[in-house]
């Protein structure tokens, strides 16, 4: 293994699937580090006015994969114990994700190493200004793209926009997507992740000829991916029987409440405060017992002893990257028991409308929302189809089947460009 700044456990995680996925593809040795390290990577000093006279200097990075099939795209996360390996973990899998999806971009990822919900309206948007200030120099609609992430919103993207479009004397709206609409935003935007999710999950059901219509759900995280997977696994006839945030828990086998579940979140941000009686304990969440189960948290959720303890029949990963490579040896043996939606292929709703966005702010022409989720479900279905014959023709997993169609897609562009000079 080279010497490199890309360590901690997120990182070596992503290293240990590329190199799961290498063998199976059989890439020489002297070609690997090429595909898996990241081509740039950026660390910048953000000093912040905060509201009670201190001067406060947050850490950003932003690490672009690899530009062979375009720019880059990815997220922007805020989150307190965001670290450059992380970083790179979640631009490696993006461009596995816009390769297998067959979007034109390489994967990149960024953020800033701060709380964002213990900061005011007007230091969150400091912090926002000044991040995308650092990035003007690396950044651009034909360079890099950045969308939101965890800690991150539209408003956020708006703060992006104008402060790249004031550098550059115009608007810009093609710089990042998940805008508002009102800011050349796309319509669907919002929900695509959460509905891309629940689309597919139909799809799995499908697969193993288990009805949806009043099917069992458990979702881990509720925020902009699991609420709306809810909702929308909800609309299809299935029943929300455990959902949770960092807040709270609720279980309840008969169906929960969710416009209920949808209307209190929408007031309050969070679960917590929505039931007495239905409180459940979050740690056995991922174990409960049910047709689908929705990872949409954070990282490393699923290791070997979870995975031995799940007790679904599909595993929809809407969050990146929730299974660890022991958990993945676990449900490699439960195959016949567990269908796995990979995360790459599961939750690329959110940078397929995402390029939507970006086309439409490029020709300056707007779709409307059936138009954008006609796109978005045939685009997912395409993949999905694709990764299921693969998996059954090579007799390999899910997972291995869509990272080798991204990996195999980046690799031959790579060797057809050649290296330069």
């Amino acid at each position: 293994m080279v010497e490199t700044i890309y360590t901690g456990p997120v990182f070596e995680m992503a290293r240990q699937q590329f190199q799961a996925t290498a063998d199976y593809l059989d890439i020489p040795t002297d070609a690997r580090d090429r595909l898996l390290y990241p081509k740039r990577a950026f660390s910048v000093a953000i000093p912040v006015h905060m509201d009670d006279g201190r001067t406060e200097v947050f850490h950003g990075y932003r690490v672009q994969h690899h530009l062979s099939l375009g720019p880059t795209k990815g997220g922007t996360r805020f989150a307190p114990d965001l670290e450059i390996g992380e970083v790179a973990a979640l631009a490696v899998w993006m461009s596995w994700k816009c390769a297998l999806a067959g979007l034109p971009y390489g994967g990149a990822k960024g953020g800033v190493a701060c709380d964002p919900y213990r900061l005011s309206q007007r230091e969150l948007e400091a912090v926002s200004r000044r991040y995308m200030q650092e990035m003007i120099p690396f950044v651009g609609p034909q360079i890099d793209v950045m969308a939101p992430d965890m800690g991150t919103n539209a408003q956020v993207m708006a703060w992006f926009m104008d402060t790249y479009s004031m550098y550059r004397g115009q608007t810009v709206t093609e710089i990042v997507t998940g805008k508002p609409v009102e800011c050349g935003g796309t319509l669907g935007r919002m929900e695509s992740t959460g509905r891309g999710v629940a689309h597919l999950a139909a799809r799995a059901m499908e697969r193993i000829n288990v009805p949806l219509r009043g099917a069992t759900v458990a979702i881990q995280g509720f925020g902009n991916v699991g609420s709306i997977t809810a909702k929308a696994l909800h609309e299809f006839g299935a029943k929300i029987v455990a959902v949770s945030d960092h807040t709270a828990c609720y279980a309840d086998p008969r169906g929960l409440d969710v416009p209920g579940l949808l209307e209190h979140l929408a007031r309050h941000g969070v679960l917590a405060g929505f039931s007495n009686e239905l409180a459940a304990d979050p740690d056995a969440l991922l174990a409960t017992k049910c047709d689908i189960l929705v990872p949409a948290a954070r990282e490393r959720v699923i290791d070997a002893d979870m995975a031995r303890r799940l007790r679904c029949r599909v595993l929809a990963e809407g969050a990146n990257g929730p299974t660890t490579p022991d958990g993945d040896a676990v449900l490699e043996q439960r195959r016949d028991e567990i269908f796995v939606i990979p995360d790459i292929l599961c939750n690329s709703g959110g940078v397929i409308v995402s390029y939507f966005e970006w086309v439409q702010d490029l020709q300056q022409f707007f779709w409307t929302e059936p138009d954008v989720l006609h796109k978005l479900y045939d685009l997912m279905s395409r993949a999905f189809e694709k990764v299921v014959h693969r998996a059954a023709r090579d007799k390999v997993s899910h997972r291995t089947a869509a990272m080798a169609t991204g990996v195999e897609k980046v690799r031959d562009a790579k060797a057809l460009r050649g290296l330069f000079p």
